[in-house]
């Protein structure tokens, strides 16, 4: 039976596979009941849609194989933390649990700058675990962070 870090794996060859597209390289996994529900990358940039990412994606996708907008029991992993709009989707979705790879210093908010996810006023708040396989995560966002920066200076 797949656990954990199978799921978190699934998300990281999804957010390689964004990376290879020129997308920011993030993947979602949606699992309930051990079973994966559906999956996504983000895809924002070959949409020209702001909200494309892989979070919302993934939420999407769930909802419709469930035919329920909300995800009740239900996992999200995700590689890298999700921003405020994800974690607002995430929230409204009423996803049970949310296994987050690296942290976003700049934009995330699931606890690192902003507490979408974990604010007790609003009427859902998932459980959140840090840190599964961050280290591959935080390599690839940084991999691919280096490597515009690079082609920046080349133009």
């Amino acid at each position: 039976m797949a656990d954990d870090a199978d799921f978190m794996r699934m998300a990281l060859t999804l957010a390689r596979e964004a990376f290879a597209a020129g997308e920011i390289p993030v993947g979602a996994v949606v699992v309930k009941d051990g079973a994966v529900l559906a999956a996504a990358r983000n895809d924002n940039r070959e949409r020209n849609d702001p909200v494309r990412h892989a979070e919302i994606n993934a939420i999407e996708r769930a909802a419709a194989a469930l035919g329920n907008e909300r995800l009740t029991g239900c996992d999200l992993y995700v590689t890298k933390e999700p921003c405020a709009m994800c974690a607002g989707a995430i929230v409204h979705a009423r996803i049970r649990r949310l296994v987050i790879g690296a942290r976003d210093a700049r934009y995330g908010a699931c606890g690192t700058v902003l507490d979408v996810c974990g604010n007790r006023v609003l009427n859902h708040a998932p459980e959140i675990e840090f840190g599964l396989m961050e280290e591959e995560g935080a390599a690839l966002l940084k991999e691919f962070f280096q490597k515009k920066r690079d082609e920046r200076r080349v133009e």
